[in-house]
């Protein structure tokens, strides 16, 4: 019997001892199973949260592409001249940046007058989410409406401009204190998150607006002098002679605009070197898109004369009458405006009003001439043939 439980209770004790390893190897199993899980579901956190990260990259590149260089649509995706890119305003895809480089770039709307600059900026201001900068050199003086084609508060149709009529006429223009005003409107505009449309034909006005220029300083007595000899002998005359010593600026400057051809030999004389070289390389100190618009010459020299025929008909002697009770006959920039110049002398009897009309027109397409020659010479200017569709390539050469 003794025989028997000694047999036994090693049997069971054999027994235990199978079970206990039993239990360690279920149990070695198990925690290696839940460590190899618990590896497994930190890899993935970690791929899920790379793969966010990514994304998030991604999204933020995207958006900041966006904003410097406008979403990248097909012209034939574009809306009409008013709609264009409205739309996405309406769905919520207005951006409003807060970084320098996010910051959008300047686009320049050039070429000559009546070539429709105007309508283009407010298409482009719609679709870009804009604001409109003046750099027509006229249409910064206080009434001068209707001779600058400047267009009413109505057909602003909301665009915020800026630099318009803020200027009595008896001021004369200042290029550098345009250039500062313009560089604040700029500057406000870009850090609002909006982009700054610059339109004029004004071409030194545009340089000042977007490029390195600086402004030679000036010399009272010597302005002086100038100023006496331009009353002596004529604007003429004194082109003549700029032409001799700076034939550059000479083809630069109108004949009549004596007040810039007396600054042009100014700085001629106090700098010694010509007037032209105080105009750098075409270097812009913002990002910037310039657009041209070109017109065939038969079809602008009809829009010019019906352009006069129509500022007549809108009442231009009438505001040149009211004006010149502000003193705009002594005023030396603004009472040379072409329009103004002319119905100054159709009010002070030289010319018949018919004759003042039919002046302004040949003044208006001479000026024009030069308007072209202006900026042809700026290699940065891409040229676009006016038309229906004008908004649309516009949009094309913008967004590449």
């Amino acid at each position: 019997m003794r025989g028997i439980r000694a047999s036994g209770l090693r049997v069971e004790v054999v027994v235990r001892a199978v079970v206990v390893r039993v239990v360690l190897v279920v149990v070695i199993i198990i925690v290696e199973v839940v460590l190899v899980v618990v590896v497994l579901v930190i890899e993935v956190e970690l791929v899920v949260l790379f793969v966010e990260l990514v994304v998030v990259e991604f999204v933020f590149l995207a958006r900041r592409v966006e904003v410097i260089g406008f979403r990248h649509r097909s012209p034939k995706d574009l809306g009409g001249l008013s709609n264009d890119l409205a739309t996405s305003r309406a769905q919520g895809h207005t951006l409003r940046c807060h970084t320098e480089a996010m910051l959008r770039p300047v686009i320049a709307l050039v070429g000559p007058t009546a070539a429709g600059k105007s309508e283009l900026s407010l298409a482009l201001a719609r679709t870009l989410d804009g604001e409109v900068v003046n750099a027509d050199s006229m249409q910064l003086y206080q009434g001068m409406d209707i001779g600058t084609a400047k267009l009413t508060v109505a057909e602003r149709g909301g665009i915020t401009h800026h630099l318009l009529d803020i200027w009595p006429v008896t001021q004369a223009a200042s290029v550098s204190e345009y250039q500062r005003l313009a560089r604040q409107a700029i500057d406000d505009i870009r850090h609002r998150g909006l982009t700054p449309i610059l339109v004029g034909g004004s071409g030194l006005y545009v340089r000042a607006a977007t490029d390195n220029l600086e402004f030679p300083g000036t010399d009272l007595a010597v302005r002086t002098r100038l100023q006496a000899e331009l009353d002596l002998v004529g604007s003429g005359a004194m082109h003549t002679r700029l032409a001799t010593v700076d034939p550059i600026a000479a083809a630069a400057i109108l004949p009549g605009n004596g007040r810039r051809i007396v600054r042009a030999l100014e700085v001629i004389e106090l700098s010694g070197r010509p007037f032209s070289a105080t105009l750098p390389e075409y270097q812009s100190v913002y990002p910037i898109k310039q657009i041209g618009i070109e017109v065939p010459r038969p079809e602008l020299d009809h829009r010019i004369a019906e352009r006069v025929r129509r500022m007549w008909d809108m009442g231009l002697v009438d505001e040149v009458r009211l004006l010149e009770q502000c003193g705009l006959r002594n005023g030396r920039t603004a009472s040379r405006a072409l329009g103004y110049a002319q119905v100054l002398k159709f009010l002070a009897g030289d010319w018949a009003e018919e004759e003042a009309a039919e002046q302004t027109i040949l003044a208006t397409r001479r000026f024009v001439r030069r308007q072209e020659s202006w900026f042809r010479r700026d290699p940065r200017v891409t040229w676009l043939s006016a038309g229906p569709d004008l908004a649309h390539r516009a949009m094309a050469l913008i967004a590449e």
